[in-house]
């Protein structure tokens, strides 16, 4: 059954909704100083997980851009995300990650042809103005390598959810099987740093195993098959522009769950961010056909692997219906 395009953008907003409450979640159920750990515990299961429901695994040039993708949204993105975290004031970290939806309009320039509109680069601007209203707050000297792992982690995840847009997904292959692809080869990534760097996983008790269990499947597993399912019908940026609900979830759940205080200029920057998100999924018409025009014939055209070696654009990982 068809989704709507305003049910495809409200299911595809659940994955930031979701990942704004890691922090939440990281600070009252997880042991502390493990970022590394809890990136692998998060992407790991979670990739497997997808990959048992799925079935399938890739064939072809999908092996190496599987990696590649899941280095960039997954592998890259989880260890520079947290090391920001844990080096930068306050939510600086949030707001060097609000400008996502700016780098994806450069980069969509570059790699989809996708000429960046002058409302579009307005609407990204508000959108980061408004996290800073929400998040920002004087709270000491700004460390460097923290500045530059947040950037670093934004850059990341952009490159990833433009190729993820460019490049679609093999012929039959649905966002199941892709988001398990990259989570697996994100969490393969990290095993060994967590392990050097970190050393032996830590002991758990029953907080910490539910905390990571959430991260796992609903953090992380539906919630990057939701991302993915709407990358491949929706724009990257309107999809990027979806990113501002990460943080503006996070103060909510600080507010409703920790007993934080929100203010009046919080306030006002939540419905500035809110309202550039909404900004961000408005298209032109032509330029919305024309997007979904583009979208089927990326996702069906075969590559250069099944034109010499037949439709196949994959392989069964194990006894069950293909998908």
């Amino acid at each position: 059954m068809a989704t709507s395009r305003p049910a495809l953008i409200a299911l595809t907003a659940l994955a930031p909704v979701s990942w704004g409450t890691t922090y939440a979640v990281t600070t009252e159920f997880l042991p502390p100083d493990r970022p590394l750990f809890t990136g692998l515990m998060r992407a790991l299961p979670a990739g497997l997980l997808l990959l048992a429901l799925a079935r399938v695994l890739p064939r072809g040039a999908w092996w190496w851009k599987s990696g590649v993708l899941g280095a960039l949204n997954i592998g890259a993105f989880f260890p520079l995300l947290f090391l920001s975290a844990y080096r930068l004031p306050g939510g600086m970290a949030a707001v060097v990650g609000s400008v996502g939806p700016l780098f994806v309009v450069g980069l969509s320039a570059l790699l989809l042809g996708q000429r960046p509109s002058p409302r579009m680069v307005l609407t990204g601007f508000a959108a980061a103005s408004g996290v800073s209203l929400v998040v920002l707050q004087a709270a000491g000297a700004l460390d460097v390598l923290g500045v530059l792992a947040a950037f670093a982690s934004t850059a990341s995840m952009s490159t990833g959810t433009v190729l993820t847009k460019r490049w679609g997904r093999p012929e039959g292959v649905g966002p199941l099987a892709l988001a398990g692809w990259q989570l697996t080869a994100g969490g393969l990534l990290i095993a060994p740093f967590a392990v050097l760097v970190e050393g032996p996983p830590p002991a758990l008790d029953g907080r910490a195993v539910g905390g990571y269990l959430y991260l796992a499947v609903a953090n992380t597993a539906i919630a990057y098959w939701l991302w993915f399912r709407g990358i491949g019908r929706l724009t990257a940026t309107q999809v990027t522009f979806l990113g501002p609900l990460s943080p503006l979830t996070a103060a909510v759940v600080g507010w409703a769950a920790l007993g934080q205080v929100l203010t009046p200029v919080q306030l006002a920057g939540m419905a500035l961010a809110f309202g550039a998100t909404v900004a961000g999924q408005i298209t032109p018409r032509r330029k919305a056909a024309a997007v979904r025009t583009s979208a089927v014939s990326r996702a069906v055209r075969p590559s250069s692997s099944r034109r010499r070696r037949g439709p196949e654009a994959y392989v069964s990982a194990g006894p069950g219906p293909r998908r």
